[in-house]
């Protein structure tokens, strides 16, 4: 019986671009990490050990910094969309060309309640990602948010679910509601405003988890996803996974003390992990 292979990919991962544009008047930061992968006409450098139609990964990681210094990065879509159109513009055997990035968000630093044009601090904790893929038929992008840390301390429930003889966790109208948010979606259009849309998706997603008065993380999940499509048709689908950050009321009775749904233990393991991908109908 003979073997053959069924699939391969190759690339280059955590590639880590600092991009400072100088303007006038204020500089311009941009923290991204990129991860490179091809499909396509690799089967004889696997099974000859003939490397005449491989990119060399370091050749992909020089082309990172090479085209960021053509011009600035940009929005982080946009520049993978640039990537892959280098990609396979200059590599004939590649079929499918796969770049996926996160970037760190800095902020000005304040001085006298002024934004610094060259100072910056750490931002906001979550990271804004993105996801192109190209083929030599088409793309595909994909943006998003990861580390979105959100907390609502009441209109929170859980109750009316089964219960059976190994069941102890006890019905509740009040209760912390606690996640980390992890989005990703889809755009039916490439030429988007994709800060503008990336800000506005952040915000809706913000505003409805503080709004919506839940009966479940499922229930806040699928409100949250249909706000977002609602508010941007260029957006096709949202995944959105969202892990329940158990907050304990903890028992007070033993120093004489009654808990009035005020003092809590925060833990990290286990969670319970709700995932769901919404489109439209």
């Amino acid at each position: 019986m003979g073997i053959k292979l069924s699939s391969s990919n190759y690339g280059k991962s955590r590639v880590r671009l600092v991009r400072i544009t100088r303007g006038e008047e204020a500089h311009h930061l941009k923290d991204i990490s990129v991860d490179i992968q091809f499909e396509g006409d690799f089967e004889e450098a696997h099974t000859h050990g003939d490397n005449r139609k491989v990119l060399p990964t370091d050749t992909m990681k020089n082309t990172v910094y090479a085209l960021a210094g053509q011009q600035p990065v940009g929005e982080i879509e946009e520049f993978g969309l640039r990537l892959t159109e280098h990609f396979l513009a200059t590599n004939p055997q590649v079929r499918n060309v796969r770049v996926a990035m996160s970037e760190r968000l800095w902020a000005r630093i304040l001085v006298e309640g002024q934004p610094h044009p060259w100072a910056f601090v750490g931002g906001r904790p979550e990271k804004r990602t993105a996801l192109v893929a190209a083929t030599r038929a088409g793309h595909s992008t994909q943006a998003g948010i990861e580390d979105l840390l959100v907390l609502k301390s009441y209109e929170s429930a859980f109750e009316g679910y089964i219960q059976d003889r190994y069941t102890t966790l006890k019905e509740t109208r009040d209760r912390i509601l606690a996640t980390v948010v992890k989005a990703n979606w889809s755009y039916s259009l490439r030429d988007v405003a994709f800060g503008r849309c990336w800000e506005g998706v952040r915000g809706v997603l913000l505003q409805t988890f503080a709004e919506h008065r839940s009966e479940s993380v499922q229930h806040t999940l699928f409100a949250m996803a249909g706000a977002v499509l609602d508010a941007f048709g260029a957006v096709e689908v949202i995944r959105l996974s969202m892990p329940n950050k158990h907050h304990l009321p903890v028992d007070l009775t033993p120093f004489g003390m009654e808990n009035h749904n005020e003092v809590f233990v925060a833990t990290d393991e286990p969670y319970g992990l709700i995932e769901a991908v919404v489109r439209r109908d």
